[in-house]
């Protein structure tokens, strides 16, 4: 195991370093797009272009069959505060300034390899696959 920021994640799967990608889901909805905490998608489409595998976790509490596409989920927008003054001595941009600061992105499912859920792994197509485990 060899710890990374985030933003060295292109760097490493160029190196060839990265056998696949598994990331957590906090919403899916029924065609297989999943919501999860930003950056979730940059690191899928990475992992596209690389050629690597890239799975998320989704328990079925998190699978929404009534939501068709990531495009009927709703994503929280944060105080802007968080991305330049909450976690700093002091202020990383002068008071005021505009910010977007959504809590989570939505990975499209033609990035996602596999869902994993406690019932078992779900391919493509994922409308199918998902309604499948709760049969």
């Amino acid at each position: 195991m060899t710890l990374i920021c985030d933003n060295m994640a292109s760097a490493v799967m160029k190196n060839g370093w990265i056998d696949a990608v598994v990331t957590g889901c906090d919403r899916m909805a029924a065609n297989g797009d999943g919501a999860n905490k930003i950056g979730t998608s940059a690191l899928a489409i990475l992992a596209k272009e690389y050629k690597i595998p890239f799975y998320m976790y989704a328990p079925l509490s998190t699978i929404d069959l009534d939501t068709p596409s990531g495009e009927q989920i709703k994503i929280e927008l944060r105080d802007g505060g968080e991305i330049y003054k909450m976690w700093y001595e002091k202020d990383m941009a002068p008071e005021g300034t505009k910010t977007y600061n959504p809590s989570f992105d939505i990975t499209d499912h033609k990035y996602i390899s596999a869902v994993i859920t406690e019932k078992g792994i779900v391919r493509p197509p994922y409308r199918e696959g998902l309604k499948k485990l709760f049969e």
